[in-house]
């Protein structure tokens, strides 16, 4: 059996601001406060929700839902335009509150971030009080609130950080770990999406208590890489460090639906769906890129990609669902389709190795 060795000298904190959008729009405008509000789209379009208030959430609104759908469950919410410049001048002023306690800052996005302050530039020395410095000073300074987890791992910080929002500070001591991820539902695991959920619990595994009995060659079988990182985890194991300035090479979304499709228009109105998904992503990684790729999964499991890079860079959503709706013209549509996907890559800020105007790759699934 293998042994679990856990790192107790790590301090990690993960910080996530919260409702980040909602929020700064009810502080920004008076008569929004207090009020159920959808950042997106207009109901009257195609209209998804960037991100919904917490008076909003309790009508079971939230994001990358249709604002339709959330109309429906909120007749009297509120719908208001992104504002990303201004996202993006309130997140550099958070991010300059989290550099004064540490250089090993990543940031995931304009509200989320991991901070390892093992060794604190202040030598305070408790990751605790530092995370309660840190909420006093963006309460204080932006009028905002974060919640913070705080942890040895980034897995486990992260998992903290969303048990009392909003405005919460949880801790989770070594001592605590292996109880505490025995405890965890499987759908809370990082990578655990509906579909592996479902799977894990028609194997019988629901909680963390059920994935740790399993070994480690059948989750690699269930699994593939997955398993492997399921293994770990569960057992407290997370030995990745917080990296500075991480390159991501490219942000992307997919849908596996819960029916194959084959009707055109259907996937054209899905296709519309994840392309302003996708734009809302960009913009709060506040990045833009040149090459978009188009993921296609049929009911019998082979997977299409293609990508087509341009000069400019993406500057719209409409774009995006314009390239993206030629791409799957030119696909093979008389076989039903099971998920579907677009990305971003090739950002503004690196070098194009090669332009070719348009590039296709075609490969299956393995």
């Amino acid at each position: 059996m293998m042994e679990t060795i856990i790192d107790k000298k790590r301090k990690i904190i993960h910080l996530d601001m919260d409702a980040f959008f909602a929020s700064v729009d009810q502080r920004d405008f008076e008569d929004l406060r207090g009020k159920p509000i959808a950042v997106g789209g207009s109901p009257d379009g195609r209209g998804v929700v960037a991100a919904a208030s917490y008076e909003a959430r309790k009508y079971g609104v939230k994001s990358a839902m249709s604002s339709i759908q959330a109309l429906k469950l909120c007749p009297h919410i509120i719908f208001t335009r992104p504002r990303f410049d201004v996202y993006k001048q309130v997140s550099d002023h958070i991010r300059a509150i989290f550099n004064r306690y540490t250089d090993l800052v990543e940031p995931l996005s304009l509200d989320e971030a991991f901070l390892d302050v093992s060794d604190d530039k202040q030598q305070i020395g408790s990751a605790l009080e530092i995370a309660r410095r840190i909420k006093r000073e963006i309460k204080s300074e932006l009028n905002l609130t974060v919640s913070a987890g705080v942890s040895v791992n980034k897995f486990i910080a992260k998992i903290a950080s969303d048990m009392n929002k909003p405005d919460g500070l949880t801790f989770i001591g070594p001592s605590k770990i292996l109880t505490f991820m025995e405890e965890l539902p499987v759908e809370k695991f990082f990578g655990v999406g509906k579909v592996t959920a479902n799977k894990m619990r028609s194997l019988g595994i629901f909680k963390g208590m059920d994935l740790k009995k399993q070994s480690h060659a059948d989750l690699i079988r269930w699994f593939g890489k997955s398993g492997d990182f399921f293994y770990q985890i569960v057992r407290g194991i997370d030995d990745r460090a917080v990296v500075p300035n991480r390159i991501r090479k490219s942000i992307g979304i997919e849908d596996t639906f819960s029916h194959d499709i084959e009707q055109l228009e259907e996937l054209k109105s899905i296709l519309h769906d994840l392309s302003t998904r996708l734009y809302g992503r960009l913009e709060k990684g506040d990045k833009r890129g040149r090459t978009l790729t188009l993921k296609v999964k049929y009911a019998d499991f082979t997977v299409l990609t293609r990508s087509i890079s341009i000069l400019q860079i993406f500057s719209n959503q409409e774009d995006m669902y314009q390239v993206a709706l030629a791409l799957l013209l030119k696909l093979e549509l008389d076989k039903k389709v099971r998920l579907m996907g677009i990305s971003i890559s090739n950002f503004q800020d690196e070098k194009i190795e090669r332009f070719e105007g348009y590039q296709l790759s075609l490969f299956e699934d393995m």
